[in-house]
Parts: C-alpha cells; structure tokens; sequence
C-alpha cells in the first residue's frame, strides 16, 4: 500500500483524475464504503483531503465509520459522479485505512480542508492498493459500454 503522493509519482494520469473527479465541486466529496462488525458493508457520504502527500478524511471519533476503520482499517472510495450534462466518469480507489495521530499531518490536513472540522475529530489516512478509472463508450446510447482501467500498487 502506498500513500496518495507515491501513486501519483507512479500515475500521475490517473492521479489528476482522481483528484480532479473527488474534488469537482471544490471541496472533496465521495463515497466510503467500511466493514462493519457483522461483516456487511456500510457506505458513507464523506469529504477527502489532499495534504502533504497524502490522501485523508475527519470523523467524529463515536460514528460508525470510525469504529468500522479502527477495527477493519479496509476501505473502497468511490468519486460522486459528475453533473448530468457531463459524461459519466468514475474513479475509485481501495486499501487501508489508518488514524494519525501526529499533529504535523492533522493540522495540515485541517488547513487544506474546505470543509468544518472539529477539534476532537479522528484524522485518517487512505493508503492506497488498487485504483480503478472507468469512461464509457457511447455514453447515453443503447450500446454504452465500459472502459475500465485497473492499477495496482
């Protein structure tokens, strides 16, 4: 698993349309889907931010979300999809993610992010081991299909 700035060095095509699709609207928005306890799946509106290297969310240390990741660090995040008049375009990103806990990181993610954070929110990490990049061949038409690149870390 590598951090956001080390798959940008590998990729930085996909990169630029990983950060360009999270953060469309100006700050970042996508989908986080976490394990819950029983196994199943939980999915969460959340707000990403890129900061010194790496790709992070906040969250209040009692929601779900963060008892999910504390205690099964996998994650998949998942871009919201462009406006209606664009082009269907999806980026998706998997792998582990972790609290940090250092105050260098955590206050220069705050200072990036575009969105309120709380004092007590948790900071996490998103370390990056697949990434997927799906266009559409004609888009809108009965014969849409799919082109999906894959990437590995």
């Amino acid at each position: 698993m590598i951090r956001w700035q080390e798959f940008a060095q590998r990729r930085p095509d996909l990169a630029e349309i990983g950060q360009k699709r999270i953060f469309q609207f100006g700050p970042g928005l996508a989908f986080l889907a976490t394990v819950r306890k029983d196994g199943g799946p939980r999915m969460h509106p959340i707000c990403p931010v890129l900061a010194q290297g790496g790709l992070y969310f906040f969250c209040r240390p009692t929601s779900p979300k963060s008892a999910d990741l504390r205690r099964d660090g996998r994650y998949a995040l998942h871009c919201f999809p462009p406006p209606p008049e664009g082009q269907d375009e999806e980026f998706y990103c998997t792998g582990t993610a972790s609290v940090i806990e250092a105050a260098g990181i955590r206050d220069a993610a705050i200072e990036a992010a575009l969105h309120e954070i709380h004092g007590d929110d948790l900071c996490v990490e998103f370390l990056i081991e697949r990434v997927l990049h799906t266009t559409w061949n004609n888009w809108g038409q009965p014969d849409t299909s799919p082109n999906h690149e894959v990437w590995r870390a």
